[in-house]
C-alpha cells in the first residue's frame, strides 16, 4: 500500500514516525513551503520536512495545491491512500485522487470542535474531556464519516500544551489503528449526524487571532482561568498593566491560579506585595499570575517580573 503523508507541525511528526516504524510505505510527504521566521527572519523548515529529510522521503512543498505541476507530481507517486495530520484545507482534486481515499486526524471528538483550533477552544469552553478522531475527507471541512475516536480527560490544570502532547501521542496510535483497518478493508464509517443528540449544541473551533486573545477581566474567575490556559503557550492570552502615571505595559499570561471569593474591590484592581505575588480582582474572586512575559523578554515567573518592575496596588489592568 503506497501512502502519501501531509502535515506541517510537530503534532504531525509522531503520526508519520509511527507509520514508518511499522514499515508502511510512505512514498511522499507534502508539507508547507520553507518560510522566514523569528527575529532574524531566517528561513525555517517545517517539523515534518526536517523529519522527512532525515528519513530520505520524497518531499513536495507546493505554494498552491491546485498548481498543475504539483498535481502531476502527486499523480506520479500513485498513492493508494493519503493521510492528513495538521495540514491545510485540501481541494477536491487532491483528496479525491487516491483510490482508497484521504483520511484526516482531528484533535477533537467530532462533530464537536470542527475547525482550526479544537484544542484551544475545548479548554476555553471548560470541557472535561476531548479526544482524537480519524475520518474520511469530504467537501465540507471536518464533516466526513468517522472511522475511529479515542477520548481523554481534560484536567483542571491542563493547558493547550499538555493536551496537545496527549493528543499528539494518542493521535499517532489512532492513525496506525486506522491504516491497519483500511489495509484489511475492515473499518467502520459513521455519519457524524448520528453522534449529534437532540438539542445538542455543536461547538466550533475557528482560528484564533491576536485580537481574540485579550483577557476580559469582567468575566467570572473560572472563565478567565480557562481562557488563559486554553491559549497557553500559544497564541497566549494577554492584558495591559496600567500605572497611575498612565504608563501601559503589555503582558502575556501563561499560567495563573484562581481563587473564588466574594470581595468588594473594583474589577481589574491589583493586589501585590511587589515581591512574590500579583493578584487581579475579578467579579467573583481573584486570579494570581504565575508565569508571564513582557514584550521583548523571555517567559518568567512573577517573582522575577516584580523584581524588575515596581508594581504596586495603585496599578490596575485594563478591563
Amino acid at each position: 500500500m503506497k501512502i502519501i503523508f501531509m502535515g506541517t507541525p510537530e503534532f504531525a511528526v509522531q503520526s508519520l514516525d509511527i507509520l514508518l516504524k511499522n514499515n508502511y510505505n510512505i512514498v511522499g510527504v507534502i508539507t508547507s513551503p520553507d518560510k522566514p521566521a523569528g527575529r532574524g527572519q531566517q528561513i525555517q523548515q517545517s517539523a515534518v520536512k526536517k523529519y522527512a529529510v532525515e528519513k530520505g522521503i520524497t518531499i513536495l512543498q507546493p505554494e498552491k495545491l491546485k498548481d498543475e505541476t504539483f498535481l502531476n507530481q502527486l499523480r506520479e507517486l500513485k498513492a493508494d491512500l493519503q493521510i492528513v495530520v495538521a495540514f491545510r484545507m485540501l481541494p477536491d482534486v487532491v483528496w479525491n485522487m487516491p483510490p482508497m481515499g484521504t483520511i484526516n486526524l482531528h484533535g477533537s471528538l467530532l462533530p464537536q470542535y470542527r475547525g482550526a483550533a479544537p484544542i484551544n477552544w475545548a479548554i476555553i469552553n471548560g470541557e472535561k474531556e476531548t479526544g482524537v478522531s480519524t475520518f474520511f475527507l469530504q467537501h465540507e471541512i471536518d464533516t466526513g464519516k468517522i472511522i475511529f475516536q479515542e477520548k481523554t480527560s481534560i484536567d483542571e490544570n491542563d493547558d493547550a500544551e499538555t493536551i496537545h502532547d496527549k493528543l499528539m501521542n494518542m493521535g499517532a496510535h489512532l492513525i496506525l489503528k486506522t491504516v491497519q483497518a483500511i489495509e484489511i478493508n475492515n473499518y467502520p464509517q459513521m455519519e457524524q449526524a448520528i453522534l449529534i443528540g437532540e438539542n445538542e449544541k455543536i461547538n466550533t473551533a475557528p482560528k484564533i487571532f491576536k485580537e481574540d486573545s485579550l483577557i476580559n477581566w469582567n468575566k467570572k474567575v473560572d472563565d478567565i482561568y480557562n481562557f488563559i490556559r486554553g491559549l497557553s503557550p500559544y497564541p497566549t492570552a494577554f492584558t495591559t498593566l496600567c500605572s497611575p502615571a498612565n504608563v501601559n505595559i503589555l503582558l502575556k499570561v501563561f499560567k495563573c491560579e484562581k481563587e473564588k471569593k466574594q470581595h468588594s474591590e473594583p474589577i481589574g484592581s491589583i493586589s501585590t506585595d511587589s515581591k512574590s505575588f500579583l493578584k487581579i480582582a475579578c467579579s467573583d474572586g481573584y486570579l494570581s499570575i504565575i508565569d508571564l512575559q513582557l514584550a521583548g523578554k523571555k517567559r518568567m515567573p512573577v517573582s522575577d517580573f516584580l523584581r524588575g518592575f515596581p508594581i504596586n496596588t495603585k496599578w490596575k489592568v485594563s478591563i
